[in-house]
């Protein structure tokens, strides 16, 4: 059973990550990071790049990579009139790791919490 600090406390990272998981949750935006991702060269992709690797429309990607952009996850380099698009360094996406890492935790607390409850049953 997990004490109410943990509680509020894993509240609070669930709050502080839901553009991130909002973000990375739809299978477009998915596709744009892994291509993004393939693409790992100086100074990022343009979105004509993206569309081709994707067979997604221009309107579409540009789209989804601004929530991908709101949300940190990446970052746009100008150069000029052209805009590259790369996987941002202070990603966002670090702080997820806090919550998985959070809720792991606990999920092993509870569970080890169930084996005690079942052994004390046992024994009865």
């Amino acid at each position: 059973m997990i004490n109410q600090g943990d509680e509020e406390n894993l509240v609070n990272k669930f709050k502080e990550n839901q553009d991130i998981l909002f973000a990375i949750g739809d299978q477009t935006r998915q596709a744009i990071l892994i291509t993004l991702m393939q693409g790992l060269q100086h100074p990022g992709m343009r979105v004509g790049e993206i569309t081709a690797k994707t067979h997604l429309s221009r309107p579409t990607v540009s789209h989804h990579l601004k929530i991908l952009k709101d949300a940190q996850i990446i970052s746009v380099h100008k150069e000029g009139t052209m805009n590259y698009y790369h996987l941002d360094s202070k990603s966002k996406l670090l702080t997820l790791k806090g919550l998985v890492d959070q809720i792991e935790e606990m999920f092993l607390q509870c569970k080890s919490d169930t084996i005690l409850y079942q052994d004390e049953r046992n024994r009865v």
